[in-house]
């Protein structure tokens, strides 16, 4: 009778903390058959929505009460700060499906965000570096989809292909030090990559920093970012939200995860500065350079994944925190501003830095949207995104990393020239028109289209979070 009651509470657990998950899988199965019922053009977007919201519903309501355990000893486990975690990143999904309407009008796109967003919490449940591979995969595999799904230039497919081969290589990378920790240690546990950071043995310092690399690259961490501008450009406008955003965000908590609070020491704190120090630097100053929103906007999102990676060198106890936190205001700002973009006649045009010369003239809403998001990514008070930063660099320095903290503020701080340079496009210029690289201003240019009411209400949303987030930034971080 005892067993019994032991595996009942087992798997009333086992329903219980996957409920996020079950609820995407069961999601992503009705829009197949919805769609194979020829009703997935009528019906996708809301059933997805519906499926999405409430993961994330039910992970922040699970994450609340403290609900935590683990689910399969050793593999799965849940706890209050990874639910939470769980329903920021399904929240964000929420907004980027509003926005898919305007590119995707089958089921196909929705599924595929529903099957990479199971791979998310997956990612972000795990407790061995096999279920860690898992989720990876189940996240990106949909992504390569995506990127073509949304066809609407040649490129496309370059970009896809690259991301294909990049990702590949990051997986490859991720067994290698799996099997090298495996040999080390006989285990594929978190707590034997904790130890393996701080092992004088060099094959568990290899294995580490085999799977470290492998982050860099799922990160677009500098020199492993090639893909990343070209797939942002050449995705559609609602596929790019979900890359900079979403997957952004569940790869770097998923390394935080794996690194857990176990302190970081020499030589893996110069690997964890480096290579994100040089990320700040370069994907802001070449952000400077940029046409191309988009791509702006992928150099600007290497630049903060460094910032991210940077928050690995703070105290344990308060560096998951302080990422969920930066992850939510960024993916907020992100998909306010890529939700707020003016529509354009080709996909090409659209996002091109010279198409919001004058925007506040044109859309005024539009672009007040855009400049409180340009404002909070440059991390430029009263705006959450200054928080989010502060809470990295003070972490970083209570760590006693005072030369490294100043090192990445100075760099961060180059960014909030691209920043401001859009706003000044919008809100200082007249309207003009471009013929090759001269501004040509028409007396009476033809009617710019305007964004659809679906990506209206993604920026609506968006907006309203980034205003709580700005106001009540201590009541999110306690909740966290």
């Amino acid at each position: 009778m005892n067993g019994s009651m032991t595996v009942a509470v087992d798997l009333g657990l086992a329903l219980l903390a996957m409920l996020p998950e079950h609820l995407l899988l069961t999601g992503a199965v009705l829009l197949l058959g919805l769609d194979i019922a020829g009703k997935g053009a009528r019906l996708a977007l809301s059933v997805a929505i519906a499926f999405v919201a409430a993961g994330a519903i039910a992970a922040v309501v699970m994450g609340a009460q403290g609900i935590s355990g683990e689910v399969f000893p050793g593999l799965l486990a849940v706890s209050p700060s990874v639910l939470l975690a769980k329903g920021v990143l399904l929240g964000l999904a929420v907004p980027v499906l509003l926005m898919s309407r305007d590119d995707f009008e089958g089921g196909e796109f929705p599924a595929l965000v529903l099957l990479s967003l199971c791979g998310i919490s997956l990612l972000l449940s795990a407790e061995s570096l096999l279920i860690s591979f898992l989720g990876l995969e189940l996240m990106s595999i949909p992504v390569y989809a995506l990127i073509v799904l949304g066809y609407r230039r040649p490129e496309s497919a370059e970009a896809s292909l690259k991301y294909l081969v990049l990702g590949g290589t990051a997986t490859a990378m991720f067994l290698m030090g799996v099997a090298l920790l495996f040999d080390a240690t006989g285990s594929m546990a978190f707590d034997t990559f904790a130890a393996a950071l701080a092992s004088p043995d060099l094959v568990s310092r290899a294995a580490v920093v085999l799977i470290l690399l492998a982050f860099f690259i799922k990160a677009a961490i500098v020199p492993f970012h090639a893909w990343a501008p070209d797939a942002y450009e050449t995705a559609s406008l609602a596929v790019t939200a979900y890359m900079a955003t979403i997957i952004k965000g569940g790869v770097l908590l998923a390394i935080a995860r794996i690194i857990g609070p176990a302190p970081i020491t020499s030589p893996m704190v110069e690997l964890l500065v480096l290579f994100p120090l040089v990320s700040i630097v370069w994907g802001n100053l070449t952000a400077m350079r940029q046409g191309s929103f988009r791509r702006m906007i992928a150099y600007s999102s290497i630049a903060h994944a460094g910032y991210l990676f940077y928050a690995m060198l703070g105290d344990g106890a308060g560096r998951f925190a302080a990422m969920v936190f930066y992850v939510l205001v960024y993916g907020v700002v992100n998909v306010l501003a890529f939700a707020a973009l003016p529509a354009a006649h080709e996909d090409r045009d659209r996002g091109q830095l010279e198409q919001l010369q004058g925007l506040y003239h044109r859309q005024p809403f539009a672009a007040l949207v855009i400049g409180v998001a340009m404002l909070s990514l440059a991390g430029l008070p009263p705006f959450p995104g200054f928080v989010a930063k502060f809470l990295i660099f003070k972490n970083v320095l209570a760590a006693g990393y005072g030369t490294y903290a100043v090192l990445g503020l100075v760099g961060s701080y180059v960014g909030i020239y691209f920043y401001l340079r859009v706003i000044q496009l919008m809100f200082m210029s007249r309207p003009a028109q471009a013929h090759g690289a001269d501004f040509t201003i028409h007396p009476n240019p033809r009617p710019p289209l305007t964004t659809s009411g679906f990506a209206h209400s993604a920026a609506v949303l968006c907006l309203m979070a980034t205003l709580l987030l700005a106001v009540m930034p201590g009541w999110v971080l306690d909740h966290l």
